[in-house]
């Protein structure tokens, strides 16, 4: 029976991580169960960087953006002898199993490691893209999305000021959600995402005429992985001949205190895997399906590819 276990966040940092972490630790000290953190992430597991955790340890951190037990990447933990010294370290401490929060490299690596260990491993997807298949949502792409929405709020208002189109790229390298989502209930006039080919010639008619007839701004919103984002800005202003200006919004997509939303989901989702490594359920990440909790077999978490909500493309098309 699993009675110790530990959590780590990998890859790239998203609000509402560390309430997952919370949701873990008290659980399982709620349940008799010892927990620990593991710093840096992987980097954590294969140097030894471990500590034991305790419910002031995870006090005054829901409200937190980032993760406060930090994240990396870390190429040592992609080599079979990395993976040995985390499973060494984690026995050292006698612990017996853990949970992984973080995007598809995370599921990837917690994949692997328990293929080779058989060492009991729990996912919690964590990303602001939401690009994880067997689930609705990630922890961070609420935030995100929200974020995304303010600046859109902003931009709007210098670009109807000087009548310019304004090119914003957002995050989403393999999946659209992020730019599709935000794009809608920003009121974007066109969004670009990675898994349509938008036709630019018909883009820019549009733009021409929508202008021509009184419109005096537009916002496009992009995917970072649909194409280059100056490229596109470049071939808006050179063919319409209208001021066109280009946004990047990077990092700071990552950051913030996470929504309502992202600290309640994300504490369901530390809860529900907490409990399934002390009653012995492993090798599964816990998501969302239409607002239930799901457990998805890891297999085919790292598996299979994510497609865009047909509903949000049909409603994008009509309202943009």
């Amino acid at each position: 029976m699993i009675k110790s276990i530990a959590v780590l966040t990998s890859g790239t940092d998203s609000p509402g991580m560390n309430a997952a972490i919370r949701a873990v630790t008290r659980t399982a000290l709620f349940e008799g169960a010892m927990v620990w953190g593991v710093h840096d992430g992987f980097y954590g597991l294969v140097h030894d960087q471990i500590n034991q955790l305790n419910s002031v340890s995870v006090s005054d951190t829901i409200q937190c953006g980032g993760t406060f037990l930090g994240t990396s990447f870390c190429p040592e933990f992609e080599t079979k002898e990395g993976r040995k010294k985390a499973f060494d370290n984690l026995k050292c401490h006698d612990i017996d199993g853990l949970v992984v929060i973080g995007g598809d490299g995370s599921m990837t690596g917690a994949k692997v490691f328990n293929n080779e260990f058989d060492f009991p491993v729990v996912g919690i997807p964590a990303t602001i893209e939401n690009d994880i298949w067997g689930t609705d949502y990630t922890i961070g792409c609420d935030t995100a999305a929200n974020t995304i929405v303010d600046a859109l709020n902003k931009l709007r208002d210098t670009a109807s000021s000087h009548r310019r189109v304004i090119v914003v790229e957002v995050a989403g390298k393999k999946c659209g959600w992020l730019s599709l989502v935000s794009g809608i209930a920003g009121g974007a006039e066109y969004i670009l995402v990675p898994e349509y080919k938008t036709d630019m010639d018909e883009l820019v008619k549009s733009l021409i005429k929508r202008h021509s007839s009184g419109k005096t701004y537009s916002l496009i919103v992009v995917a970072d992985g649909y194409g280059s984002v100056v490229k596109i800005g470049k071939t808006v202003s050179e063919k319409t001949k209208l001021d066109t200006r280009i946004s990047v919004l990077d990092l700071i997509l990552r950051g913030g205190s996470p929504t309502v939303e992202d600290r309640v989901k994300a504490s369901q989702l530390g809860e529900k895997a907490a409990i399934a490594l002390l009653s012995g359920l492993y090798n599964v990440a816990f998501g969302y399906n239409k607002g239930d909790i799901v457990s998805i077999n890891l297999d085919d978490v790292v598996k299979n590819k994510k497609e865009l909500d047909r509903e949000y493309i049909r409603i994008a098309k009509i309202l943009t």
